[in-house]
């Protein structure tokens, strides 16, 4: 079992698109998701058990407010985002309907008006470093919910060199949620346990190192 992200090298004749179909056509255990991060395709578990209540509050607000014609979804998608040759899957994300229309196994990533993504210790790097720089270019809202903080972050106005504006708030108050949502979401029950999962982390490095 993968307790943690998994690089698989690429072929080194690969360009993106290449890439990008060993992805969609990897056969990843269940449970599990497939992305294209600098130039390797990482297998990394989806969610923890105890992430579903506040990933379940979430969707109800943002779903709520979400534009005209675009859903709101957590189901394993792809996007992709060819000028930094990257394939999301993120944990929860609004897109325009019309997007899961083409034919393949990927949509745009211009399609999205917000993602959001729960850090875990083991992911936590990607989703602060790479995925903030990749979404803060195309992506009108990013929300990063720092599960070892306590902490929620909006993202947005993005621009070819990032995000603009951000604001960050502890669990339990409210975060506005800029343009095209433009709300208060509540953040009261975000908060899980985070004791146990740095221990079982800690536990899982001493068993491999034995």
């Amino acid at each position: 079992m993968i307790e943690r992200p998994k690089p698989i090298e690429s072929p080194p004749s690969g360009d993106f698109e290449d890439m990008l179909r060993t992805v969609e056509e990897l056969d990843t255990p269940d449970g599990y998701k497939a992305e294209l991060i600098r130039g390797k395709i990482v297998v990394s578990p989806w969610s923890k058990l105890r992430y579903l209540r506040p990933m379940r509050k979430l969707r109800q607000q943002v779903e709520a407010h979400a534009p005209e014609g675009h859903v709101t979804e957590t189901s394993p998608f792809l996007f992709s985002f060819p000028s930094a040759d990257r394939g999301f899957g993120p944990d929860l994300f609004v897109a325009d309907e019309a997007a899961f229309e083409a034919a393949g196994r990927h949509a745009d990533g211009t399609a999205l008006s917000l993602v959001a993504e729960l850090t875990s210790e083991s992911t936590k790097d990607v989703d602060w470093l790479d995925k903030l720089d990749t979404y803060g270019r195309v992506v009108p809202v990013y929300l990063l919910l720092d599960m070892q903080a306590q902490e929620i972050s909006a993202f947005w106005d993005p621009s070819p060199k990032g995000y603009r504006s951000r604001t960050n708030v502890p669990f339990g108050r409210p975060l506005h949620i800029p343009a095209p949502f433009d709300f208060d979401l509540d953040t009261s029950e975000f908060a899980v346990p985070v004791e146990g999962e740095d221990r079982a982390g800690r536990a899982h490095e001493v068993g491999e190192e034995a």
